[in-house]
This record gives C-alpha cells, structure tokens and sequence, in this order.
C-alpha cells in the first residue's frame, strides 16, 4: 500500500476505518491492563519500538523509494507529538483516570485537528455540516460520560488533553510533511523514533528502578503483545485515511472508539447498556453521517491531497 493521488478503493477505506475504529476503541482497556505491572513510558516505549521494528522491515521490503534526511526529520518532528505527548500521555493518563473516561477526553481530537487544519493547512472556513457533526459526536461522549463517572485525577485529564492535542498536531505533520508514500514506512519510521523517546523518558523519570520483569502478570504481557498487534495493523491505516481523507472523517474514531470501549465493556464486563448509552451512541452516529457527507473535488492532484482527496471524515 503506497500513497498515491488516484482515488482509493471502497474496500481499502472500509478495511482502513475498521482497523481504527474498532482496534483503537479496544486500546483503551488493554493499556489499561498492560500498566498494571509494567511502568507507562517503559511499556509504551518497547511497544512502538517492537511495532515500529516489525512494519519498518516490512516497508522497507516492498518500497522502491529512497528514504532523505529530509523524510527522517519529519518522521522524527512527527514522532513527539504523536507518540511521546499523544499516546504516551494517554498511557500515563490511565494510570489514574479510568480507561472510558480517557477515551471521552481524548475525543475532543476531531476538534483540535479541524481548528489546527484550518489555521495552518490551507483549508478554507468550516463547513456547516463538519460544525454539526463536531457538535453532534462531542455532545454524544458528553452524555455518555454523565451518568457518575469517576473523573480521575486533574493532572491526568490535563495530561489527556494535552495528549489529544498533540496527537492533532502530528497527524497534520503526516498529511502536509515531505515523507515516504508509504504507510508502512511512515509508522515504522515514526514508531522506531517515537519508541526509543519514550524509552528515554521512562528512564529518565526512574521507571526501570520500579520495574520488575517477574512481577509481569499474564493480564498484562497479554496486553503488550495485544498492543503491539494492533499497532503494526491500525497505525498504517491511519496514517493512509489521513493522506486520502480530510482530518475531519478520520478524526470520527474519537467519537466511536468511546462507543466501541463502551460496547466491550457491556460484552466482555456485563456492564448495563443505559438509555443514556444509547442516546450517546446515536449523537455519535449522527455526528459520523455529518461529517461523512460528500464534498465536490477539486480538478488537482495537489490540491486533492492537501484538501479533500476522495470523501469529507483509526485513534
């Protein structure tokens, strides 16, 4: 799979928005798990550097280009934001505010992505159908997190925010940035970077001092291997949805990985489905729709890729 300016295949997009909607959606508890006895940056950092080893050969394999310091760079400047700030602050977050509710916070990523995109990426004003689907979703996670939550510590929804918005931040890195055409390339290259960070901060903040490999449970290696699987799998198809869509359709996964790690939780915990869960999921189906409507294309490649490059839009 390689990036290109010819228009996408419906299977590949369905394919794509699955692996990040329904993979991303189940993240959340797995993270949950994986930090029980394993410290977040040290687990977040050999997670990504595993994943990004694995689909860096893999890429590397099967893409003709050559890669530049230039593509390096920005592989490197994407990596921060994305994976240190963005899913290493999740992965820390959860250490005190429980996985639902991170995953609620985290859906304001439609948002920051929008505002950034309009302001920097040559957008031009919002549509108001992206204004009501914007709407819709965040009033949809709104009232799926009313009924009692425990909000956890405010240093950990701080930490949340400030994940998502550099989580935005770096995807827009990866749609405007000179990088190989390839998503396979991309995260190995991105993950490799983004990993060896995060192991850094881990040891700096002292985290192998409280490490201890026989203190791992099963629960929580399950979880790692888990992690690692799905990142091999949804990053690249994230970072291809934000090449062949606008930041707006790929950026829906904040609203219905909460409804997928609700739906788990009813599945796996026998948790109750509420009339609150329901009307929840309904605004985030609606606040989809909004944001999936068709727009015109426009005549130039270029000009597809930097705007809307197939439809109006995996974590």
């Amino acid at each position: 799979m390689e990036i290109s300016d010819s228009r996408p295949s419906r299977i590949g997009l369905l394919l794509a928005f699955a692996a990040v909607y329904v993979l991303w959606g189940s993240t959340y508890l797995a993270i949950r798990l994986a930090i029980d006895s394993i410290p977040p940056f040290l687990m977040a950092g050999s997670r990504f550097v595993v994943a990004g080893a694995i689909l860096f050969a893999y890429g590397s394999q099967r893409y003709a280009g050559r890669l530049t310091l230039v593509q390096w760079r920005n592989a490197a400047l994407a990596s921060v934001p994305l994976f240190v700030i963005g899913n290493g602050g999740v992965t820390w977050a959860e250490q005190s505010v429980p996985s639902g509710l991170a995953a609620l916070v985290v859906a304001t990523i439609p948002v920051w992505m929008l505002l950034f995109d309009w302001m920097y990426g040559g957008r031009r004003g919002p549509r108001r159908a992206e204004l009501m689907g914007v709407g819709a979703g965040l009033a949809g996670v709104t009232v799926l997190a009313a009924p009692g939550a425990d909000g956890g510590s405010p240093a950990g929804i701080g930490a949340l925010v400030f994940s998502a918005v550099g989580w935005s931040c770096g995807s827009l890195v990866n749609r405007y940035a000179d990088l190989p055409k390839s998503p396979f390339m991309i995260s190995g290259m991105e993950m490799l970077v983004g990993g060896v960070f995060l192991l850094g901060v881990g040891l700096v903040t002292g985290e192998a001092s409280r490490f201890d490999p026989v203190a791992v449970s099963w629960q929580s290696g399950a979880a790692l291997v888990y992690l690692i699987a799905v990142a091999v799998v949804a990053l690249p198809a994230y970072t291809w949805l934000m090449t062949v869509c606008s930041p707006a359709l790929v950026g829906t996964y904040a609203f219905v990985n909460p409804v997928i790690a609700v739906l788990l939780g009813c599945a796996v915990l026998g948790e109750e489905l509420t009339s609150q869960t329901l009307a929840a999921i309904a605004l985030v189906v609606v606040g989809v729709a909004l944001l999936t409507r068709p727009q015109k294309s426009v005549s130039s490649p270029g000009e597809r890729r930097r705007e809307v490059l197939v439809i109006e839009e995996g974590v």
